[in-house]
């Protein structure tokens, strides 16, 4: 029997993607930005603060318009890249924002430069909502450009450090990948050969990282010129607005400072051993001298032959969800029952998984690529857990606050970590056998690895890559894999045998790439240490921390993450705070040395 095809459905948004209401909405949306612009460009510094209450509240209601049909483009693109109408779509929505942002970039410029001038109107009752994401403006007023420079920056993004983007997803999106899968050799899309990466076949596994990232090597001048331009760009970038790095425009978008930022990578370096504990024991477990590279996402040797059909990955996610506490599983049960869930392989679908918050909607979009095995359910429960987060922030904020836009990412991670660790507890408490709670540990340890510590090097990775920018090193493909297993190798040093081949890997990683979005990995650092020291608090206090975590995850981006810190009485600006996370990353591992013992 056929497998069912899981695949979301956009309807509730348009008809399709060539219906007349796509048209319309963009030809209103266009005119409510007009009229915007015409109301307000150059009037906003001599506003009172009812006016600017107005003001900001008809901006959300042009920015909902606006994430409404660009959410469209993308998700229609996404799940089916080749097709002609989801791309002239995905191409015209991008081309109309970029007009809009062009037009509409005097708001913030003009904002900004008003609570800079005029700090006390920041604490105006009535702005009372608005106020953090009015301090946020006011850190960034020193980093604006004049408003043509900034329209400027918008017209060149948009054939420029954006199709570098657009051309790394579209390769991978539609190249074929030749693996042998437990012998048999096939032709596979790259979600299907990327699938296979926690094959439980080690040649499968071999072959498959060797396909991707062989072919992504051979093409790997493609892929230099792509990122040595993205940093390049980003470079001048920050020497035009006046960064002190080129991660201090993340800080501020993620609303956090950089020695707190340095006090977690600095925790997460110190302990690499740990890790290290934990990839010897896996070596331990599969006969193995030393794990390779292709084997630290692997299931064990002697796994259990658990497979997961959709309908029981739905339920274990249910349940997971409805053990802390019923309005999370409710919550799932509607992603569900509305079909907002794209899962299925296919050629021409985007790569990796993503949760989109839908403001308009008051839901959330989830795609990924299920194959059945455990590490999907993980993901499945991951990106549930954005949507739950989704859920609290859209009706408990206004989009200012809410949208992922303005979110920054060091929180965003918090509910899908969460759950991880949720689901961690029910496959432990529903194991059999030790031999299952065996591969229940691994897998938490494989993930939560590859989250802190993978994701660090990474953060070194792009950091030696500007590094070598402003020292004119040219970055062509050798010299970025250089880069590449330089910082690998200072969180695994020699505990792990790579392939040749990976040392191209860095070119399959989409957020390398993102345009103007740099530094992309260290929030994921954060937020797996956060959350596991959120975990402890939550394994102590029982259902009195659930009223808490709704707290957090209905706070959006109106709070800083130190003051979320705050609501359970955490201090992510101790140095020693992140010692809490990774506390919680050595029981795991003491729990498996037990086992193997």
């Amino acid at each position: 029997m056929a497998k069912r095809e899981i695949a979301w459905d956009l309807s509730e948004m348009f008809p399709s993607t060539t219906d007349p209401s796509v048209q319309k909405t963009i030809d209103d949306l266009s005119r409510i930005a007009e009229d915007f612009a015409n109301k307000y460009d150059g009037k906003i510094s001599g506003l009172s603060a009812l006016y600017l209450l107005q003001c900001l509240q008809e901006f959300e209601a042009y920015r909902a318009k606006l994430e409404h049909i660009m959410l469209y483009a993308e998700l229609s693109y996404a799940a089916n890249m080749t097709l002609p109408d989801t791309q002239a779509l995905f191409d015209k929505a991008n081309k109309i924002k970029a007009k809009l942002n062009k037009r509409l970039a005097f708001f913030e410029l003009d904002m900004g430069n008003l609570v800079h001038k005029k700090p006390e109107m920041i604490d105006e009752p009535v702005l009372k909502n608005y106020r953090h994401f009015l301090e946020k403006l006011r850190r960034q007023v020193p980093h604006k450009l004049t408003e043509t420079e900034e329209k400027l920056v918008i017209e060149k993004d948009q054939f420029g450090v954006s199709a570098w983007e657009q051309l790394q997803g579209k390769w991978l999106g539609t190249r074929t990948f030749e693996v042998e899968v437990e012998g048999k050799r096939k032709a596979l899309s790259f979600t299907e050969a990327y699938g296979l990466f926690a094959h439980p076949d080690r040649a499968t596994r071999e072959s498959a990282y060797r396909s991707i990232c062989g072919l992504l090597e051979k093409d790997g001048e493609i892929f230099s010129s792509a990122l040595r331009n993205v940093c390049s760009d980003w470079q001048s970038i920050c020497e035009r607005r006046k960064y002190s790095s080129p991660m201090h425009a993340s800080l501020i978008a993620n609303d956090i400072d950089e020695q707190t930022i340095d006090n977690l990578l600095r925790t997460v370096e110190n302990h690499a051993g740990l890790h290290r504990r934990h990839l010897k024991l896996k070596a331990r477990i599969m006969g193995l001298p030393k794990l390779g590279g292709h084997d630290l996402s692997a299931p064990l040797p002697d796994e259990l032959d658990t497979k997961f059909d959709y309908e029981k990955a739905e339920a274990s996610v249910i349940e997971t969800y409805s053990r802390f506490d019923e309005e999370f599983s409710s919550i799932a049960k509607d992603m569900i029952a509305r079909n907002h869930i794209d899962s299925s392989p296919r050629f021409g679908k985007q790569a990796g998984a993503s949760c989109a918050p839908w403001f308009s909607g008051k839901s959330s979009f989830i795609i990924q690529s299920f194959n059945g095995t455990l590490p999907d359910v993980y993901t499945f429960v991951h990106e549930m857990g954005h949507a739950i987060h989704g859920y609290y922030t859209i009706r408990n904020q206004t989009i200012l606050n809410g949208s992922f836009d303005y979110f920054p990412m060091v929180v965003a991670e918090t509910a899908s970590t969460f759950g991880e660790l949720l689901l961690t507890d029910l496959l432990l408490e529903n194991a059999q056998s030790e031999k299952e709670r065996k591969e229940i540990l691994c897998r938490i340890l494989d993930e939560a690895g590859l989250a802190a510590f993978r994701q660090t090097f990474r953060v070194w990775f792009e950091r030696s890559l500007y590094d070598a920018v402003k020292q004119g090193e040219f970055l062509d493909h050798e010299t970025i894999s250089k880069h590449w297993t330089g910082a690998r190798n200072r969180i695994y040093g020699d505990d792990v045998d790579w392939l040749d081949e990976m040392k191209a890997e860095w070119a399959r990683v989409p957020h390398h790439y993102l345009a103007n979005f740099r530094f992309y990995s260290y929030p994921y650092v954060y937020a797996q240490l956060f959350v596991y020291a959120l975990y402890q608090e939550y394994l102590k206090e029982g259902k009195a921390f659930v009223p808490k975590f709704k707290r957090i995850l209905s706070a959006g981006s109106s709070i800083s993450p130190v003051e979320i810190g705050k609501i359970v009485g955490l201090d992510i600006t101790d140095a020693q705070f992140w010692e809490l996370g990774l506390k919680q990353y050595e029981r795991f591992v003491e729990e498996l040395e037990k086992i193997v013992s």
